[in-house]
Order: C-alpha cells, then sequence, then structure tokens
C-alpha cells in the first residue's frame, strides 16, 4: 500500500527535498528587517523564530551524537542493532516539522495581536504553560495517538514512524503532514491559554519548544539516560516523566505506551507496559553486554572534513562520499574545536555491521593523516596502534586490519613491528594488502599486454609486477635504483625475469596506455601519459585529475555482500556499501579462518586464493572487468 496517496500525508514541499531550506530565507530576510529597522510593535519575533529554530537543530545534533557516540553511551543503548541507508533515507525529512512550526509561529504573528510586545520573563505563565501541558496537551495526545494505531489510520499515515525498529533521533520527526498538524494544534493549547490569561511572554516559546524537542528526541534516542535514583527517590514520578525504555516498548509492542511524556495516562487507560520499567531497571543497573567483534577494521582520519563524516557528527553527510559541502565549511571552527578534542581522546568505535555470523567494528585512531608525517609523532600513534591491537586481542577479536597510514612500511612495516613485539597475540594482524593487489590486478583488463608501473618496489608494487611477469605482461618498473629493481626481479621465476624491464623516468611510458600508479605523481609527470591512458592506482592520497583525456581508477575497493546488515556509513569517499580492499581483506581473514598474519611482504601465490575467496563469500568488484 502507497501511503503517499492519502490525503495529507505528504509535505507540501515534499519535492524540494534539499532545496526546501530555502523556505528559510523570508524568514533570513525579516529578521534582518527587524535588527536593522526594528520590527513591528519594536520587538522582534522573527529573530526569535530563527534562533529557536537553530536551537531545535542543536539540540537534535546533541542527541544524534551522544546516541551514536559508543564510547559515551555504548553500555546504555536499548537496540544493539545498527540502523541502515533506508532508514537514514526514509528519515532524511525529520525536520520538516520544524520548517513548518517556524512558518505557523510567523503566520500567527502577522493574525494575532496578542503576541506582540510580550515580556521576556513570567514565572506564573510558566506554571500556566506546564500546567495546560500536562492536563489538556498530554491527555489529547494520549487518546489521539491511541487512535492513530488503529485501522487504516496507522496503515495509511503512523505506521511511516514505526518503520524505524531501532529509533533514532531523527524518528522522532519522520510523521506524515497530518500527524504534525495535529501535533500543532495540541502543542498551541498551552501557548494560547496562556496569551487568553494574559500570562504570555517570550520565554515561553523557548522552553516550550526546545523542551518539547529535548524529550522528543531524549525517548527516539536508544539509550537509557534517566537515572535509577530518580524513580528511588520519587517513586510517583515514573507516571510523569516517560523515559528511552518506556518508548521503547511502545515502538517493539505497538499496543502500549502510547502517551507523550506522562505515563499516567497510559496508567489511567489500562495501556501501561509495565515491561518497560523493568527493562529501565535492567539498562540502569546492568546495561547492556555486546559481544565482542570478530573483525576490528582500525582506520583514521584522512582530514579536517572527513571528521564530520564520521557517522555520529553529521548523519546525513556520512551516508555518502566524502566531499566538501558548503555546509561542512560554514561548520570548520567546530570541527577545528572537534579535532582539538579528539587529540585527547582514545581509539573508538566509529560503526558497526554484521556479515552473516560475524559482527565487525570500525575503530578510529584519533589521528589525521598528515599527523602521521610528522617525524616526532611517530612513537606516540604506533604506541596508539598497539594498544587498539591488545585491547582488541584482550576482548576475543579474531582479526583486527590495519587500515591507510596505520600500517605505512616505515611507520611499523605494515604492522610487523607488533607482530614481533607480541608473539603470543591470538589476534590475527593483517594489513590487507593481498587483496588490495588482487582487486587492482583484477580491475585491468584481459588483454592487457604492458604496464608501466610507479612505486614498482614498494610492497604492493613488487607484488604487482611479480604476478603480471608471470600472465607474461610487460612490466616497466619506474625506479630510480637499479639495484632495488634487480632485487625484485630475482624472485621472479627465470622464465618470466624477461618480462621485468626498468626504466628511470616518466618519458619511458609515453607509449604505455596502462598506468599503474603508487607513487605520487604531478602534472608534468601524468602529461607524459598518451591520451586515452588509464590510470591505476594504490597511492596514498590519490593523484590529481589533470589529464581530461585520460580516465583515473579510485582506490582498490570491494562491495559488500547482501547479508551486510547494518551499514549507514562511507569510507570516506567510497560509494554505499563499498568499502577499501585493505577493509576487505580482514573480512575474508576472519571468514577463512586464516591462523597466519598478514603482515610483511605480500605472498604472490596467495593473490589468487584470495581473490577466490574474497567472491566466494559475495564480495564484488565495483569494476567487473578483470586480467585472465
Amino acid at each position: 500500500m502507497q501511503q503517499g496517496k492519502f490525503p495529507l500525508f505528504k509535505w507540501p514541499w515534499e519535492s524540494l527535498h534539499s532545496y526546501k531550506y530555502y523556505l528559510y530565507v523570508p524568514l533570513a530576510l525579516m529578521a534582518a528587517h527587524e535588527i536593522r529597522f526594528g520590527g513591528k510593535h519594536n520587538d522582534y519575533w522573527f529573530v526569535y523564530v530563527l534562533i529557536i529554530s537553530l536551537l531545535r537543530y542543536v539540540i537534535y545534533q546533541s542527541w544524534h551524537f551522544y546516541s551514536r557516540a559508543d564510547f559515551l553511551s555504548k553500555r546504555q543503548q536499548i537496540h544493539l542493532f545498527t540502523t541502515d541507508f533506508d532508514q537514514i533515507d526514509r528519515e532524511f525529512h525529520w525536520d520538516n516539522y520544524i520548517i513548518f512550526q517556524a512558518w505557523v509561529a510567523t503566520l500567527g504573528y502577522c493574525i494575532f495581536p496578542g503576541l506582540s510586545n510580550l515580556p521576556i520573563w513570567n514565572y506564573r505563565g510558566l506554571i500556566s504553560v506546564l500546567l495546560l501541558h500536562m492536563g489538556p496537551t498530554e491527555l489529547l495526545y494520549y487518546c489521539i495517538h491511541r487512535s492513530f494505531h488503529r485501522g487504516s489510520l496507522f496503515e495509511n499515515y503512523h505506521s511511516l514512524h514505526h518503520t524505524s525498529t531501532r529509533p533514532e533521533p531523527s524518528t522522532a520527526g519522520t510523521t506524515s503532514f497530518l500527524e504534525q498538524l495535529v501535533m500543532v494544534s495540541l502543542m498551541a493549547i498551552p501557548i494560547f491559554g496562556v496569551l487568553l490569561m494574559g500570562e504570555g511572554f517570550i520565554g515561553m516559546f523557548f522552553v516550550y519548544f526546545l523542551g518539547f524537542d529535548f524529550m522528543k528526541f531524549m525517548i527516539h534516542s536508544n539509550v537509557e539516560v534517566v537515572p535509577l535514583w530518580l524513580f528511588r527517590t520519587f517513586p510517583s514520578l515514573k507516571y510523569l516523566l516517560v523515559t528511552p525504555s518506556y518508548h521503547h516498548v511502545h515502538h517493539t509492542k505497538l499496543n502500549s505506551n502510547y502517551c507523550l511524556f506522562m505515563p499516567l495516562y497510559d496508567y489511567l487507560g489500562g495501556t501501561l507496559n509495565q515491561e518497560a520499567f523493568n527493562l529501565h531497571f535492567n539498562m540502569r543497573c546492568q546495561g547492556q553486554k555486546r559481544r565482542a567483534p570478530d573483525i576490528v577494521f582500525l582506520c583514521h582520519g584522512v582530514d579536517f572534513t572527513g571528521l564530520a563524516h564520521i557517522p555520529y557528527c553529521l548523519r546525513t553527510f556520512a551516508t555518502g562520499p566524502c566531499s566538501s559541502k558548503w555546509y561542512v565549511w560554514l561548520l570548520m571552527p567546530l570541527i577545528w574545536l572537534g579535532f582539538l578534542g579528539w587529540q585527547w581522546t582514545n581509539t573508538h568505535v566509529i560503526s558497526r555491521y554484521t556479515i552473516g555470523e560475524f559482527n565487525q567494528e570500525t575503530w578510529a585512531l584519533p589521528r589525521l593523516a598528515f599527523q602521521f608525517l610528522l617525524p616526532f609523532g611517530k612513537d606516540k600513534i604506533n604506541k596508539l596502534i598497539e594498544e587498539a591491537i591488545l585491547e582488541a586481542d584482550r576482548m576475543g577479536v579474531k582479526v583486527i586490519a590495519l587500515g591507510g597510514l596505520v600500517k605505512n612500511e616505515v611507520l611499523n612495516g605494515g604492522g610487523q613491528l607488533f607482530v614481533n613485539k607480541h608473539p603470543n597475540l591470538h589476534i590475527r594482524v593483517g594489513h590487507g594488502n593481498t587483496l588490495t593487489t588482487a582487486v587492482l590486478l583484477h580491475e585491468l583488463p584481459h588483454d592487457v599486454d604492458e604496464v608501466f608501473l610507479t612505486g614498482s618496489t614498494s610492497k604492493i608494487g613488487k607484488a604487482i609486477a611479480l604476478y603480471l611477469c608471470r600472465k607474461r605482461v610487460r612490466v616497466l618498473m619506474l625506479t630510480t635504483s637499479f639495484e632495488r629493481f634487480k632485487a625484485v626481479r630475482n624472485q621472479a621465476p627465470a622464465e618470466y625475469q624477461q618480462y621485468l624491464e626498468h626504466v628511470s623516468k616518466y618519458e619511458a611510458g609515453r607509449f604505455c596506455k596502462t598506468w599503474i600508479i603508487g607513487k605520487w605523481a604531478v602534472y608534468k609527470d601524468q602529461m607524459w601519459a598518451p591520451s586515452g591512458t588509464r590510470f591505476y592506482q594504490f597511492t596514498l592520497p590519490m593523484i590529481i585529475e589533470f589529464r581530461k583525456d585520460c580516465t583515473y581508477g579510485n582506490s582498490s575497493a570491494l562491495k559488500l555482500p547482501d547479508t551486510a546488515k547494518g551499514v549507514n556509513g562511507c569510507e570516506h569517499k567510497m560509494p554505499r556499501r563499498v568499502i577499501h580492499a585493505c577493509h576487505a581483506g580482514g573480512l575474508i581473514h576472519a571468514l577463512e579462518g586464516y591462523e597466519h598474519h598478514e603482515v610483511g611482504a605480500i605472498d604472490v601465490d596467495r593473490l589468487d586464493i584470495v581473490w577466490e575467496a574474497a567472491m566466494k563469500h559475495g564480495l564484488r568488484p565495483v569494476s567487473q572487468s578483470k586480467i585472465q
């Protein structure tokens, strides 16, 4: 059944998508006019409307951060499974109600003269607002909400809100337009009631709307934050204050706990489920015991924009490839402050998902890429990596995969340093470069007969050269050191050494249309490639795409199988459900139950073995072309 075809289900501006935020422009212009020339009654109504709207976003973001940040809320998270892209896309327009209520407030100001010249504060008015909310608003909400759980009202309207079985703060605002019309009417009762009593004041709009959102986001946060001592000290308070556990039972059972913020009405209506109180007790006393992950992918931040791309930061931004969005630049001062605070944190979980029976977690090392290049930071970074490996080993993790610069050869020998230092590790440490190499090789066209290879004596470059020469592919190995080239060539079987050729200048690749880049190539280097060249890459960071007449490959990556559940963020610039090959290498290491550490040099004989294992477990290349 398609809900969108029913009257008042869709929002009036639904077709605008992200352009809906232009609806704030007229309000901003009117607010600017008030600041410059004064309002209609020498007040600042539109300024207040915009400030309240902004603070509502701040409250939402605060609850989102707290509910997603494992290092803050791990033990109090009620649902253990994570959201997926479907839920995030469905809840993209969670803030429609903020835009709508801002315009309702604007129209109200234009229609009702009683909204002008209000005092800033009135204690009697505050008490009246609370009493009117606790009385008629709560009672009417309970009755109407209960009716929305019956028949066509639920199927055609309210079921949208309950499609998300694991609530998040954004779930709170995900409703049909009809439900928001009802909610606005109920919220208007305390406001207009106080105005009719002559006790209205500007502060009541801030207190009521911001307090309302605080409670609404809290009960949908999936984190039990209400302390147990509060109900032990004041037992009757459990009928006056809703908890996330209480609302969690409503979302799972659907036939009880209909109240807004006061369980008293469920008690009076006979719909109070006592399981909610037991759940609250257990969550606060014991918390959730989550099974240790089987696989950990240890990564690091890339740049300052990437900090906002962490799923517990900007939720929607994290669901697409990382890019320089205009609103991220506006937030850059906050990102800088976050970066400074991040330096004092420990390695922590930033995302998780399941693949079959295996639990995966991504841990972030609190460092950005440029910090790995600072000579004075090497020991500290290695210490953080070592602590993460030992913590994962203590937890019983099977495999920890090192991503990005965490496995830098100069830093720690691709993880060899830690394996040598701790020979009795139960956990398997892997750099994932075997699968990274295999993915790149299988992206090459099946009829390739010559490649130009830079970074040819690096770990991955050497493996590529040794593999391709066995396929009788001529490899032009760019290196200034003939001795290093000779060392690589001597590792190839005698009958295939003829396919490895030493070159020392980029000019040598001017007739080759297949370039494999393992070392940063600047503009003048790339200009030696003939028109139509395809650049394959295993360098970090990726080279700048100077040539418009050539094509550029991305980092080696694989698409997760359909059995992967709870994926809700993108890895840096990767598309949805696509992960770096070194990350996938850790998955295969655990899924196949390999007992060796994957550190040090790449075993060329295992390239096809690891590739076939990845295909067996349902991972798929982003590009389907491959070398035969």
